[in-house]
């Protein structure tokens, strides 16, 4: 048997190679279809767009069968569960416990939140031009059935202003995700400020005159209000009001989410 000796030149070991993004990406956008509650909940997109269609078909006046109508009724149920998905899909890693799993697979926990925040707004996305779809076909179904005028009255401009809140608003619900990592206390969290807060800012604006023109730089529900009103071109000044807004309601909590996540222990 031969002597290792000091001498001897052992092989140098390979370094392993970092799982790329995209791979990790890939896997973070098949978790959030992979669970029930998951794949009905995006399902649910589908479900009360066709939903809300019908019911502007049913209900609507004859005079507001138009397109903008259409992906209007879809706006609510859109908006409401894209920021559940965003939430679902960062707090799954404490509730369920996976956790620790992933961060052992890939140790470096600000790549996976990286990962989660790109498959979630890529969910996003296509759900609102899925919504943009559905709307199209209720246009032509029921202008069809009613037997009125055909109107496309959703200019590219409108529709780049809905899906950017949309955007936002989903990323709200990842910031809540992302900063308290219990799947209850931040879906709470996010009706308390899509409803509650904007509730009280408005109160506020009745009541208090100097804060009626301090509303639009730190209320982001009315900042971001212009972005689904269809009609609307942004002005300087709305554009600025969003961008504070979502520093001070984005921004800086998601900052101090992320700083949390690094440090937190994972069991």
């Amino acid at each position: 048997m031969t002597a290792i000796t000091a001498e001897t030149v052992l092989p140098a070991r390979a370094t392993p190679r970092a799982i790329p993004l995209t791979r990790v990406t890939q896997v973070e956008l098949r978790k959030m279809f992979d669970t029930r509650s998951g794949f009905w909940l995006i399902a649910s997109i589908v479900i009360t767009a066709f939903l809300a269609t019908v019911g502007v078909i049913l209900f609507a006046p004859d005079a507001d069968l138009t397109y903008a109508t259409f992906v209007s009724a879809i706006k609510f149920p859109v908006a409401v569960i894209l920021p559940m998905i965003a939430i679902l899909s960062v707090t799954s890693e404490w509730t369920q416990r996976s956790g620790l799993t992933t961060f052992t697979l890939v140790p470096h926990r600000h790549r996976v939140i990286t990962a989660k925040a790109i498959s979630s707004v890529l969910v996003g996305v296509v759900s609102v031009l899925l919504a943009f779809a559905i709307g199209a076909l209720g246009n032509l179904a029921g202008t069809a059935i009613t037997g009125t005028a055909l109107v496309w009255d959703l200019t590219m401009t409108a529709g780049a202003y809905f899906l950017l809140g949309n955007v936002l608003g989903m990323l709200i619900g990842f910031m809540l995700g992302v900063l308290i990592r219990a799947s209850a206390g931040a879906i709470a969290a996010y009706f308390v400020y899509s409803f509650l807060l904007p509730t009280i800012f408005g109160i506020l604006a009745a009541n208090v005159a100097w804060f009626r023109d301090l509303q639009p730089w730190v209320d982001v529900q009315f900042a971001q209000g212009p972005l689904f009103v269809f009609e609307t071109t942004l002005t300087g000044e709305q554009w600025a009001n969003i961008v504070v807004t979502g520093v001070i309601w984005l921004v800086i909590p998601l900052a101090a989410g992320l700083g949390f996540v690094t440090r937190v222990e994972v069991k």
